[in-house]
């Protein structure tokens, strides 16, 4: 795991491209984190990458190369990985939840407030 970013750590980074490694590491570390729920680490890497991406916007809009172009896209690519991790995780809980509250396997029927109830509706056909 990467050591913990402050805005003054940032600040030396004096580029453009060192600022994008820098959430690329920051993600790389969110990544790592949601793999084996280490909530700490992911609250540490979470920080990291928001002080990176302020170090990011802090170069403002301006025109950027190939090279930043392809480190930008990596990050967006690893942030929607990050993205897909946490909902998959919060599907879990979710279905956890309905699981634990006798809430899972009911099915919503046609009509509001009406509840799926095998063999009742329309039959299959043979």
């Amino acid at each position: 795991m990467m050591a913990e970013m402050t805005p003054d750590t940032m600040a030396a980074r004096t580029t453009r491209r060192d600022a994008l490694i820098g959430v690329i590491e920051a993600l790389h570390a969110e990544i790592a984190a949601l793999k084996v729920n280490d909530v700490a680490g992911l609250e540490t890497a979470t920080q990291d990458k928001l002080v990176a991406i302020e170090a990011v916007a802090a170069f403002g809009t301006a025109p950027v190369g190939e090279d930043l172009r392809g480190l930008a896209e990596e990050a967006q690519r690893l942030n929607e990985t990050c993205r897909i991790y946490v909902n998959l995780m919060a599907a879990n809980v979710r279905r956890r939840l309905q699981t634990l509250t006798g809430a899972a396997g009911v099915a919503v029927g046609v009509a509001p407030g009406t509840v799926y109830r095998p063999g009742m509706g329309i039959a299959a056909y043979a």
